[in-house]
This record gives C-alpha cells, sequence and structure tokens, in this order.
C-alpha cells in the first residue's frame, strides 16, 4: 500500500521475453498487485511470467489469445484492476525503460485530490531527454503532441506518447472503454476520452530511459504522426459531440462549425482566383475582399473555439 491506497500496476507486454524478468523484479514493495498481460506473445514471456509469479504472490498473469494492441492490453488491466477493487492503477512498459522508483511521483497527485490521471513527461528533465532520446523522436513527438493538444483539450500537456501513467479507480469505471483505441496511438485516445470525461490529467516529470541495443518506441516522426491523425481527427468530432453537445451545450461548438467552413472556403476560393490571374483573368477587389473575410473569419472562429476549449479544460 502507498498513504493507505490499495495500488495495482499494468505491465501490458508483447514478445518481451528478454525484459520482463528485470521488469518484475525492480517492481518496489509498495505496488500491492501486478498484472501482466500477454498480449498474444509468440515467445516465452507467459512461461517467465510464470515461472516468476510461483515465487512471488503478487503477479497475476492476464493473457489475450491474439495480439490485440497495447491499449487494449492496458484496458483488460484495467478492468481487472478495477474489478478487484485497487484505488490507483500505474501503467508501465514490459521493456525495463520506465524507473519504478519514480512511482510515488505519479501517486501523490491522485491521493491528493489534484488529478484523475497522471503521465509522464521526459521534456521537464529536458538536459537528459535531449541527449538520449534520438531528434526525429523528439521531432515526432512535438508534432504528435500539437496535435492531440487539439484533438484532446488539454493544452497544457506535453510528450503524449509517454506510456508511463496512473488512474483512480473512479476515473476507469467512469469512461466508456470499450471504444477506445486499441493499437499504437492509444495514449493520445485515452486522453481524447478522459477530456470529455472532465477528468483532471497532471504531467508528472520522469527520467528518460533507453537501453542500448533494444527495441524502442515505434514513433518515427511525421510518418507516426501522419498514420494516427485521421484517429485524432475522429477522436476530435466525437469529444465535440459527446461533451459540448451530448453531455452539457456549449457555444464553442459553433465557433468550431463555422470556422472549419469558412476557413477551408475562403483558401480554397483563394486558389481558384491565383489560378484566374495566371490566366489573365480578371480579379476584381470584391472577390479579393471576399476571400480575405473568409480566410480571417474562419481563422477567428477556430482560435475562439480553442480558446473556449481550453478555459473549459481547465
Amino acid at each position: 500500500m502507498y498513504r493507505n491506497k490499495k495500488i495495482a500496476l499494468v505491465i501490458p507486454a508483447y514478445n518481451e521475453e528478454k525484459l520482463i524478468k528485470p521488469t518484475l523484479e525492480n517492481v518496489p514493495d509498495l505496488i500491492d498487485r501486478i498484472y501482466v498481460v500477454d498480449d498474444g506473445s509468440k515467445d516465452r514471456l507467459a512461461q517467465i511470467v510464470e515461472q516468476i509469479a510461483s515465487r512471488n504472490e503478487r503477479i497475476k498473469l492476464l493473457r489475450h489469445k491474439k495480439n490485440e494492441g497495447p491499449g487494449q492490453a492496458i484496458i483488460t488491466g484495467y478492468l481487472e484492476s478495477s474489478k478487484d477493487n485497487y484505488d490507483i492503477t500505474v501503467v508501465i512498459g514490459g521493456d525495463y525503460q520506465m524507473p519504478l522508483n519514480e512511482v510515488n511521483r505519479f501517486l501523490d497527485p491522485l491521493i491528493d485530490g489534484q488529478a484523475d490521471y497522471t503521465k509522464g513527461n521526459r521534456f521537464f528533465v529536458w538536459e537528459k531527454t535531449r541527449v538520449k532520446m534520438p531528434k526525429i523522436r523528439i521531432l515526432g513527438n512535438i508534432i504528435i503532441t500539437a496535435l492531440t493538444k487539439i484533438a484532446s483539450g488539454y493544452y497544457k500537456i506535453m510528450d503524449v506518447v509517454d506510456g508511463y501513467t496512473a488512474i483512480t479507480k473512479e476515473a476507469i469505471d467512469l469512461v466508456d472503454w470499450s471504444r477506445a483505441w486499441k493499437r499504437y496511438g492509444y495514449p493520445m485516445d485515452f486522453l481524447i476520452r478522459l477530456n470529455a470525461y472532465s477528468l483532471r490529467v497532471k504531467d508528472v516529470p520522469r527520467t528518460p530511459i533507453y537501453l542500448k541495443g533494444e527495441r524502442q518506441s515505434q514513433i518515427k516522426g511525421l510518418r507516426y504522426a501522419l498514420r494516427i491523425s485521421p484517429m485524432l481527427v475522429r477522436g476530435f468530432f466525437w469529444r465535440m459531440v459527446f461533451k459540448y453537445i451530448y453531455l452539457d451545450f456549449h457555444p464553442l461548438v459553433f465557433f468550431f462549425f463555422f470556422g472549419m467552413i469558412l476557413f477551408p472556403l475562403g483558401v480554397g476560393y483563394g486558389i481558384h482566383l491565383f489560378i484566374k490571374q495566371l490566366f489573365n483573368v480578371n480579379v476584381t477587389g470584391g472577390q479579393a475582399i471576399f476571400c480575405a473575410l473568409n480566410i480571417i473569419t474562419g481563422v477567428q472562429f477556430l482560435l475562439f473555439g480553442m480558446w473556449f476549449d481550453m478555459e473549459a479544460s481547465k
């Protein structure tokens, strides 16, 4: 236990036979239950976990018959932890790259009532991150974070791809996880869903660890950002409808609606006028003004929508 709270740890793992042993052997005593979720591994992961579990009664192995993605593995752990009535559930990877000696940083804000969900932020320790994290991954992280800020409504967070997190039982029970994203990109989708339910999220500084020669994150810069962008767009529209129309009403939906109509209309009309000018077709001052008004008004509507969303998500 930690500060009179029962703490569970979820470790989603896929083909981590090499590093799951040191990961489990370094779990601190304050963790009351360890759920290792074998996401359809094809290596000896399950056998190794069972061997360790025979000597450590805290460990429970949960198995997926086929690979369902890290998001679903975490959800499986969440639901099991909630069913077993643990107060807080921490999530780390099975690759021994998330320092559990820092776990109290994730737990204290939840116990003190400052947040419902805490997540790691490696950029708080910038000097270490700058040296250890590949530059292309830093660029990809920044791009994905910028997109996720808009999609999720959490404009004050950073390093959205970090999988070191903690969540309260109340938050687990509140969110409908059945429609959550199951594959890579799940941390961003989880944030969208947490915001839709008006749950509080707090960034926590944590030390980045990268083991030499080991498999690294799936983030590959711009390509990864483009791959998950459709999910973020869908999540944004779902959140707008669910949070600001279904659960409650907020006029910011009108700002986003008109902004998303006027800005593309203005840009498209501007391209049309530019092409006309190239072919020596006269463009009138009224047409140019109409184009500019659409672009300017569209941008203003979008910015006001983001501002109201930011205020509503404080």
